[in-house]
């Protein structure tokens, strides 16, 4: 069943029934964008609540760092903020997918429902012109066949008056012939505007306004299928983030689970222990008999009681739970305990290692750097790496003083078995390094030979070991003639597989595909890095 066939004379009906359901749709994109905006405040207050409980992000010195309580907290922080994250995207695809969308859809719906409307109202008004003309012509047969009928009735009176001459009778019978010959015509048209009606008025109920209804009732149930899937999308919006929100929720149990309390304990015993013995038994001073008091000045020895054991608090009462003052760094860290501070400079030599071994990298690369341009001018000037070979090894000299000094310290505050070596180092003219051990003994390695190849040593890497696997591709913009022994020559626009990244001495290793490798300048070609 269709409207234009069971509703044809419901034209108000379906206009105010198609009118209630957009005004359906239009209600339904207002409710999904409050939903939205709740989402949105919602994800929002959960950001603000895990950086309010996340703002002091301690470094790794802090204690509780390293306590799974702790770590399992800001791991519960981390999975609110990616759940908020998830509480967002909810937002962002009601709008994107309900909301936006079916506000466009609804403005389509909207015209084309009025262009229906329209031609309905023209149709209507169209049957209604041909009806004026009907009426009106109908009123012209009836007004003139009345004065038709008059006329008839006057000549034949007239025709029977005996006072009445021929020419008065003549004319009279002329007037009634006009008027019925007036009439007559009045009556064609008549018939003709009836029959023209009727054909325009069954054209507009039997095909016209079923068409417009017909229409009208498929753009209805097109709205009402577009806003059933608004109302699913509404569900699986949120059911495409579940599985996300559910790890998001593993992760919360994960961190609980992660928890462990021995652990914990043993830690802050590690942290925290002193190093010191349980101060002894306070000796009995017999004032009477004139007593020896000895008292040992050795921090490290056993304590005999509270003085002792406090050391530089010494004329104070050492008590277990006195309220103590926070006490001043010192950059030896003998505000420490003594295992604590053993601790804390064997970190510290470890940290100045790492720098002290970022700088000697830096300075090989100079070094090398250095011997090309000596060997190969027109690649660079050596006299612009000075300043640079100047300041890494002033570095280099201000770590081995920094490494010497904590090595004193740690020395000092008596290190445990084999205390870790740490390598200084020294440079000579060209910016290459000899490698000294601690007590300053030349170790086994030695200085490679200025009158060498600079990268010689790099040959043999490449007979000994199986060839790398490529990690992109290079394409030459300059020709470069690969004189120096360990580089390889290549043509302008010559392509190569790139072996080895520069790793800061300006140099990136390559590979033919005949299997020969060496190094090439970085600036002279086009590098692309596989992903």
């Amino acid at each position: 069943m269709d409207w234009g066939t069971e509703l044809w004379d419901q034209y108000d009906t379906i206009e105010k029934h198609t009118q209630t359901g957009l005004e359906l749709v239009e209600k339904y994109v207002k409710f999904v964008k409050e939903r939205t905006e709740i989402e949105q405040n919602y994800a929002k207050q959960l950001r603000n609540l895990s950086k309010k409980y996340n703002q002091k992000r301690s470094s790794k010195d802090e204690p509780e760092c390293r306590l799974s309580s702790y770590q399992s907290f800001l791991d519960i922080l981390n999975e609110m903020n990616d759940y908020a994250g998830q509480r967002e995207l909810i937002a962002e695809n009601l709008m994107m997918n309900i909301c936006i969308d079916l506000t466009k859809y609804l403005q389509e719906l909207k015209q084309e429902r009025k262009t229906y409307l329209m031609e309905a109202k023209r149709a209507q008004q169209s049957l209604e012109s041909t009806y004026k003309q009907l009426d009106s012509s109908k009123k012209r047969f009836e007004r003139e066949w009345r004065e038709a009928e008059r006329a008839a009735q006057h000549a034949e009176k007239t025709d029977l008056d005996i006072n009445a001459t021929k020419a008065d009778v003549e004319k009279a019978k002329q007037q009634a012939h006009f008027k019925a010959q007036t009439a007559e015509e009045s009556k064609n048209d008549y018939a003709s505007q009836l029959q023209k009606y009727n054909k325009e008025q069954n054209q507009f109920y039997f095909n016209d306004i079923p068409l417009v209804f017909n229409k009208l009732q498929d753009l209805d149930e097109r709205r009402i299928r577009k806003l059933a899937q608004g109302y699913i999308l509404f569900s699986d919006t949120e059911k495409q983030v579940m599985p996300i929100i559910g790890k998001c929720l593993e992760g919360i149990t994960k961190a609980g689970a992660n928890v462990n309390e021995k652990n914990d304990a043993m830690i802050v015993i590690e942290q925290n222990k002193s190093g010191f013995e349980r101060p002894g038994d306070v000796e009995f001073e017999d004032y009477s008999q004139g007593i020896n008091r000895a008292s040992s000045d050795s921090s490290l020895g056993t304590p005999k009681g509270p003085m002792d054991l406090l050391g530089r608090n010494k004329g104070k009462n050492f008590w277990l739970f006195s309220r103590k003052s926070k006490p001043t760094v010192t950059e030896d860290f003998g505000h420490l305990p003594p295992e604590q501070r053993r601790k804390r400079l064997q970190q510290k030599l470890e940290e100045i290692s790492k720098e002290l071994q970022k700088e000697v990298d830096q300075s090989e690369a100079l070094g090398k750097m250095k011997d090309v341009y000596e060997k190969n001018p027109q690649m660079g000037d050596p006299a612009t790496l000075a300043s640079q070979i100047s300041q890494t090894s002033q570095n280099i000299d201000r770590l081995k003083g920094e490494m010497s000094k904590y090595e004193n310290w740690l020395t000092e505050a008596g290190a445990r078995g084999d205390s870790t070596r740490y390598k200084t180092y020294t440079f000579n003219d060209n910016g290459a390094h000899d490698a000294l051990s601690a007590d300053g003994a030349h170790s086994d390695e030695s200085p490679p030979d200025p009158s060498q190849p600079i990268y010689a040593e790099f040959d043999d890497d490449f007979e000994d070991e199986e060839p790398a696997a490529p990690i992109g591709r290079c394409t030459a913009m300059y020709s470069f003639p690969g004189a120096s022994e360990g580089t390889i020559a290549m043509k302008e626009g010559e392509v190569l597989a790139v072996v080895e990244e520069d790793k800061g001495d300006g140099w990136t290793r390559v590979r033919r595909n005949n299997g020969d490798e060496g190094y090439i300048p970085t600036s002279y070609v086009s590098i692309t890095l596989n992903k």
